[in-house]
């Protein structure tokens, strides 16, 4: 029996993830956030690891689109609808910053620490993904 192809991908990409956040925090001593990351760029608070922060953007855009280059890209089923990419682009923006994290800081590396603060918040961005799911797929059916 096999495991289906979208499952390994998965997989994969969360011991992906896990690895590089174990990493960082050995090398650094502090959490891979995404957006805590990308955020003291934008924001002037990370000027003392700009170049480290740099590297770090330019990993997460530059190893998937190596990946897509060499190797066929599964179809995600993402809708082609601008718009709705853009609102749904401001929610998580908007939710990131209320959480204070995002998926890498809380999720992975805050369930791994055993962070009640990571637990909770873990639960609360997924709670509200499949309610919003919901809402736009069965009743405004814009997805």
């Amino acid at each position: 029996m096999s495991m289906p192809i979208d499952w390994t991908y998965g997989l994969l990409g969360g011991l992906m993830i896990g690895c590089a956040a174990a990493i960082y925090l050995l090398v650094n001593g502090r959490i891979m956030g995404a957006s805590g990351i990308i955020g003291g760029l934008l924001d002037g608070s990370g000027q003392s690891t700009r170049s480290e922060r740099l590297f770090f953007v330019a990993g997460l855009i530059g190893a998937p689109a190596i990946v897509a280059f060499l190797h066929s890209t599964p179809d995600t089923k993402a809708t082609t609808n601008i718009a709705l990419l853009v609102i749904a682009g401001l929610a998580v923006g908007i939710g990131t910053r209320m959480a204070s994290g995002c998926t890498s800081g809380h999720g992975v590396c805050g369930i791994s620490r055993f962070s009640m603060r990571g637990i909770v918040a873990t639960l609360i961005y997924l709670g509200a993904g499949a309610i919003t799911m919901y809402v736009a797929r069965h009743i405004m059916g814009v997805i």
